[in-house]
């Protein structure tokens, strides 16, 4: 069986830092339903309002660069973005997108011929994704083993705790 995802498009330029991803002003909460209401507010006020669950963020280079916080990545996936699929990614950013369970693809084609609005397909085992709306296809590397696990399980927390047979 495919793991096979579909959602719409919210597209950003390069170098989206993590304090526009949640801003800094934000920091002091541990609600993600609070960081997930502020994602992104600071280029583009309408994102929390618009996002729906499955939906993703398409992006420039360096996605995510800046500081190391974790709140960034938890603030996307708290909007209930599938995935956040980018040319590249700050290193911090992807480890972090990692150990919470957030998906990440790198891909360097599709960002420059997506628009918001546009309606993908992402197959993560297949390495494959498809905007439905142009018709065309694109192709990453899927995940090793390992790390497919850690995103299905959650996060690197949950992960542990199923290898550890702790609920």
């Amino acid at each position: 069986m495919r793991n096979l995802s579909f959602g719409h498009t919210f597209v950003y330029k390069d170098d989206v830092d993590t304090d526009v991803i949640i801003p800094a002003r934000y920091l002091n909460t541990q609600s993600l339903e609070e960081l997930a209401s502020h994602c992104m507010e600071d280029i583009d006020v309408n994102f929390a309002h618009e996002v729906k669950e499955g939906d993703f963020i398409v992006a420039g280079k360096n996605f995510g660069c800046g500081s190391s916080r974790e709140h960034a990545p938890l603030a996307i996936k708290a909007s209930k973005i599938r995935a956040v699929i980018a040319k590249s990614f700050a290193r911090i950013f992807f480890r972090n997108a990692i150990n919470i369970g957030l998906v990440i693809v790198e891909n360097d084609k599709l960002p420059d011929e997506t628009k918001k609005g546009d309606k993908l397909e992402l197959d993560l085992d297949g390495g494959i994704i498809k905007n439905l709306t142009t018709g065309k296809e694109y192709t990453f590397a899927p995940y090793p083993k390992e790390i497919q696990e850690l995103v299905k399980a959650g996060g690197l927390v949950n992960y542990t705790k199923q290898k550890m047979g702790v609920k």
